[in-house]
């Protein structure tokens, strides 16, 4: 189990209302649908990746997404975030506080970002030769406007622009505890510390909902449970809905709302914490997994 936070309730409350102000883009009330996926289907040539895939994420919730190796977990994130087009079925994203639908499915990954959805990949997605806070500024592109004559010139609304976006930037590393890398080439810094960057840069999105692709994984224990903590003060402090990918079954039931459970494509559970671990499914498909 993950130690309790020791900072007292009153800073803790503070520190929440200032970081869902900056770093968490969703109006959405909690305890809405945030994002919706119906019988999705997904195949390459006669392979089906994902069948008749069905569940709801609810805005404040860390929904967790198991399973063995090959379930379709990191397809599913790619339906959801654009990469691949499911051919049947629907993914849909609610925004605002009147919760306005959108359809994903057909849209590309770039208009999906600007809806507020932001994700981490399985391997690190760094740019090794830039420092921590340029990795993180470009997190911030799909909200600048000015034109690169702007950007290089540094004047007028750009320069204001810039100012505020390396404002929520340094909440970013200060809400990863990243102050100390700040100016230190990526590549030159630890596995563990890449892994908070990436994070970081996805959190620089200001999304509404966050996909996390296993962020833990290649971790020892003890940087694992510093990312779980992580990835709680982003849902915590910042607010952020999250989607989490991750194969260390300790952590997905210590942090997790819900949890959905794939294996071989289809969708075999879906409760809380309790109810997955009670789901005598699950267990199969995990003991068949250690099995082979």
């Amino acid at each position: 189990m993950l130690a309790p936070p020791v900072a007292d309730d009153r800073e803790d409350a503070v520190r929440t209302r200032a970081y869902e102000h900056s770093l968490n883009s969703s109006t959405l009330p909690a305890g809405s649908p945030a994002l919706e996926i119906r019988d999705i289907e997904l195949r390459f040539g006669g392979v089906v990746a994902l069948q008749d895939v069905s569940f709801t994420v609810t805005q404040g919730h860390i929904h967790s997404v198991i399973g063995p190796n090959g379930a379709g977990k990191s397809s599913l994130l790619n339906c959801v975030s654009g990469l691949y087009h499911p051919q049947q079925g629907s993914v849909t994203l609610h925004t605002g506080a009147e919760g306005v639908a959108h359809e994903l499915t057909s849209f590309p990954p770039h208009k999906i970002a600007r809806l507020g959805v932001a994700r981490s990949f399985q391997n690190i997605e760094l740019f090794s030769g830039l420092t921590v806070l340029e990795n993180l500024m470009l997190g911030r592109h799909t909200h600048m406007r000015h034109s690169i004559a702007a950007s290089l010139l540094w004047f007028g609304p750009a320069r204001a622009q810039e100012i505020a976006h390396r404002g929520l930037v340094e909440e970013v590393i200060d809400l990863l505890s990243l102050q100390a890398f700040r100016h230190k080439p990526v590549g030159s810094l630890a596995y563990g510390i890449q892994k908070r960057v990436e994070l970081g840069r996805a959190l620089a999105v200001q999304p509404s909902l966050l996909l996390l692709d296993e962020p833990m994984a290649g971790m020892n224990s003890e940087e694992k449970e510093d990312m779980a903590r992580y990835v709680l003060d982003v849902h915590e402090l910042a607010g952020v809905t999250v989607i989490l990918i991750e194969h260390d079954m300790a952590v997905v039931m210590d942090i997790s709302d819900r949890v959905s459970v794939l294996d071989f494509g289809r969708l075999i559970a879906d409760g809380t914490p309790d109810e997955v671990k009670a789901n005598p499914a699950v267990v199969e498909a995990y003991l068949g997994a250690e099995d082979h």
